[in-house]
Formats: C-alpha cells, sequence, structure tokens
C-alpha cells in the first residue's frame, strides 16, 4: 500500500473543515456538485425565548409538549431567534420546530420523550419507503426552511416501551404469516423528522434510545447533520433503531457523527415497491464525511428502499468499529431504482462483519407481501393494499452500478466481499483501489459485469480465493 495511503486512514479525523475540497479534487475530481451540500442558512436572530418563562418544568416528569411548543412558536411569530431551557431534565411529545427559530439543547438539559403514544399525533408522512399515515417524531422540522437545533445537550427519546411493544406484535405477526407488515402497523415515534424542508441544521446534540429510526432526512433539500451522537443500544438493543437515513433528499451533508445502533448507521434510501416508484423521487448529491459508526448493520448502507434511485454519494474518512457491514447495498426484485456513482474513500474498519455487501434479494419475508388465507382483501387496511400491490421485473428489477471504493483498510471478521446480483441485472462496474484487509475469507461475487481491482490485498485465514462466478469482463 502506499505510504500517503496509509498515513490517511489513519488520521482521518485531523483533517480541518477546509480539506474537503482538496479531497474531492485530488481523489474524486469530476464530483463537481459536492460544494453544494448542506444548509445554505441558519437561524441568525440571537432574541431568546426561555421555554421555562412559558410554563415548561424542568423536574423530569411533568409533559411540557404545550409550553415548549409556545416558546418555539412566539419565537417563530416575532421573527426568530433562540429558543432555550433552564438547567433540568424536560418530558415531551412531538414539538414542531418553525422557520428562524433554533432550539437550544444545552449542556445541562436534557429533553425526554413521552411513553405515550398518543402524545405524538399522526402526519401525512413516509416510513420505510412508503407513505402513510404515521406518528410524528419526538422533534419535527415539517415544511420548513431555514431551521435549527443545536447544543452539548441530550435528547433522550426513552424508546425501550416502543421496542417491547414491537416485539410482542413481531411474534404475534410471524405466527400469522404477517413479517412484511408488522413493522407498519406497530406505530413507533421516530427521534427527529427533517420533512419537505430546506436550511435544516441539526449540530451537536446526542440522541439516545430512539423508539423507532433516530433521525430521517425526508423530501428535503440542503440539510446539514454536523456533530450529532446517536446511542440507541442504551439499556437494551432497540429493533429498526437507524442512525441517519436520508430519504428521497438531495444536497444534504453529514458529518463528524458518532453512531452506535441496533440497525443501518448511515442509510440512504428512496422509497418502497409500487409506492417508492409512483412517488419515483431519487437520493442524490448526499456528502458524508469524518464519522464513525460503532453497532450498526452497515457504516454506509444504500437500501433496501431504491424504487426512486441513489445517486451521486460521497463517502469519505470514516470509521467502522465492529459495525455488521462496512458498505452495502440492498434491494429486493419488487423494489426497482438505480443506486450508481457512489464514491468511498478512505475507510477504516476494525473488526467488521463484512466489508462490502451487495444484494438484490434482501430479507425475503420482510421485502415481499403475499395475504395469507383467511383474510379478506376488502377489509384489510388501506396501507397493506399498497404492499400487495403487485409490481413486475420490468419495474422491480433493481440496478447497481458505478461504484468506486478506494484507500480501505483494516479487519474483517467474515467474507471480505458477497455480491449477489441476477442474470436480468448484473452488479456493473465496480472499482476498487488500494483495500488492505484482513478477513476469514475472501468470499463470493456472483452475477457481476466490469469490476477491476487495483492494489487490492485480500489476506484469509482459509487462504482461499475469491470465488466469482456468472460473471465478466473482470478485471480482478
Amino acid at each position: 500500500m502506499k505510504k500517503h495511503i496509509f498515513v490517511l486512514i489513519f488520521i482521518p479525523f485531523l483533517f480541518s473543515r477546509n480539506s474537503f475540497a482538496q479531497t474531492n479534487d485530488t481523489v474524486f475530481p469530476e464530483l463537481k456538485w459536492v460544494n453544494e451540500v448542506g444548509a445554505k442558512s441558519m437561524p441568525e436572530r440571537k432574541y431568546v425565548f426561555n421555554a421555562n418563562k412559558y410554563g415548561a418544568r424542568n423536574d423530569g416528569s411533568t409533559l411540557n409538549t404545550k409550553a415548549i411548543q409556545a416558546a418555539i412558536d412566539d419565537c417563530c411569530k416575532k421573527g426568530g431567534g433562540v429558543v432555550t431551557f433552564d438547567t433540568g431534565a424536560y418530558m415531551t411529545g412531538s414539538l414542531f420546530i418553525k422557520n428562524g427559530v433554533n432550539v437550544v439543547i444545552s449542556e445541562n438539559v436534557k429533553l425526554l420523550g413521552s411513553q405515550n403514544i398518543e402524545d405524538y399525533p399522526e402526519i401525512n408522512t413516509r416510513i420505510a419507503g412508503i407513505e402513510m399515515k404515521w406518528p410524528a417524531a419526538l422533534i419535527n422540522i415539517l415544511k420548513q426552511d431555514n431551521a435549527m437545533v443545536s447544543g452539548k445537550g441530550i435528547v433522550h427519546a426513552q424508546g425501550k416501551p416502543f421496542w417491547e411493544k414491537y416485539w410482542k406484535m413481531r411474534r404475534e405477526y410471524d405466527a400469522k404469516g404477517l413479517r412484511w407488515i408488522v413493522d407498519y402497523d406497530c406505530k413507533r415515534p421516530r427521534t427527529l423528522l427533517i420533512q419537505e424542508s430546506t436550511n435544516s441544521t441539526i449540530r451537536d446534540i446526542t440522541l439516545k434510545q430512539a423508539g423507532f429510526w433516530t433521525v430521517q432526512i425526508l423530501y428535503s433539500e440542503h440539510v446539514t447533520i454536523d456533530g450529532i451522537t446517536i446511542q440507541n443500544n442504551v439499556d437494551g438493543s432497540g429493533p429498526s433503531t437507524d442512525g441517519i437515513d436520508i430519504d428521497s433528499s438531495a444536497r444534504i451533508l453529514v458529518q463528524n457523527c458518532d453512531i452506535d445502533c441496533n440497525d443501518d448507521d448511515f442509510c440512504l434510501k428512496a422509497g418502497r415497491d409500487a409506492d417508492g416508484l409512483r412517488v419515483n423521487r431519487p437520493t442524490e448529491y448526499i456528502v458524508i464525511r469524518k464519522c464513525v459508526a460503532r453497532k450498526g448493520a452497515g457504516l454506509i448502507t444504500c437500501g433496501s428502499e431504491t424504487s426512486g434511485g441513489i445517486r451521486n454519494v460521497l463517502a469519505y474518512d470514516m470509521v467502522a468499529n465492529g459495525t455488521s457491514n462496512c458498505i452495502n447495498f440492498k434491494s429486493a426484485i419488487t423494489r426497482g431504482g438505480t443506486v450508481e456513482n457512489i464514491y468511498v474513500h478512505n475507510i477504516e474498519m476494525n473488526n467488521v462483519g463484512t466489508m462490502l455487501r451487495a444484494t438484490m434479494d434482501w430479507n425475503p419475508a420482510y421485502s415481499y407481501s403475499t395475504l395469507p388465507k383467511g383474510y379478506s382483501y376488502d377489509s384489510i387496511p388501506n396501507h397493506w393494499k399498497v404492499f400487495l400491490e403487485k409490481v413486475g421485473p420490468e419495474k422491480g428489477t433493481p440496478h447497481f452500478k458505478n461504484v468506486h471504493l478506494t484507500a480501505m483498510k483494516g479487519s474483517v471478521r467474515g467474507a471480505a466481499i458477497s455480491i449477489s446480483g441476477m442474470k436480468e441485472s448484473p452488479v456493473e462496474y465496480y472499482f476498487l483501489t488500494d483495500i488492505e484487509v484482513d478477513a476469514r475469507s475472501q468470499g463470493d461475487i456472483s452475477f457481476a459485469k466490469g469490476w477491476k481491482f487495483k492494489n487490492v490485498s485480500l489476506k484469509t485465514k482459509d487462504n482461499n480465493t475469491l470465488k466469482v462466478q456468472n460473471s465478466s469482463d473482470m478485471d480482478l
């Protein structure tokens, strides 16, 4: 491995903020769009609106939703400013951040999520790729411009009762052949939702124990997520507690974040099956940099919701510590969409499960919907009918292509590579350069086309070579 690449790998967080253009110019000079990502403005007014003066109580048990929302609304009405809290803990249900408002959760402040689902009013949103009614998040930025949440404090969603609710329903639904719908019927609150908004900024806060996904960026543009910490494995291991989900959104910057969760860490999504194909909105122009993933299903995951397409993504200066997958592409044969133009550089891996994984037939029990006997189509909920809408291969076949991985180094406890394309849709044009991995095995590739390895070292315990089947034009 080249000396300068070795140095980059072991000092990923010593780069200054100004090094971004240099990294792009020297590694992927064709990516001219990278300087357009992130929020273009933030709330500037410094007028202070203290939530305690609106009746909020810092005892950790009083439900403060109305008082905190009154401070936010008054701040917006009077032209914007800063909403603050006295030292203490504040329990609340859904809050809605408004234009020009910066909600500051300072170091000595903790927001506690209500454990009563009634404190999260249902809204029109999209959850796991399907548009439907679903509880609002604990913190929401909906159809706003120039809104912000910041500070060194803690948002503890107190999601454990929602985990227990899910596992109870999961056992019941599995027994009935309804694995594919239980995640949607078990309504659990997300922690922070940015939806249909522009110029949103989330900075420095720590989020704990999400009831469901932690941060979802949906149908939004020019968003910055900077310096947040996510700790979802607090007092247990919550199901589907994704870290940051970027969902049919554009020009997003995620940087300096640290995620420990129980599903995908940094995840790109774009809709599911017939409903996602109807919406047909891509996730594109995304930069993720200088971040750490700990426990979780993937440092960088594209999918499984791919229907609207995922493209033009740059991720660099990243560390995966014990994460199940480092780079993961997943979809299903009813999902459709194209994942393309993915650029990954300077990745350190420490005991990850798999370095590079791709599958187009992910988790069939969850991905494919069949109404069991004994149910009448006319009497089932509308969102069940959305899942049952058939998608043929002309629209449902996903595509993965044009992926560039450079300067990746570290240890892998399983197979270095696991690729499963389709005869109708091979995994195309993956370029791996300057890769040095110690793994249990090199792994396997099936149904691929046009791959090229340069300076790739896959050291393994079993001494077996990479197994390649049903593939063409492979320069490995």
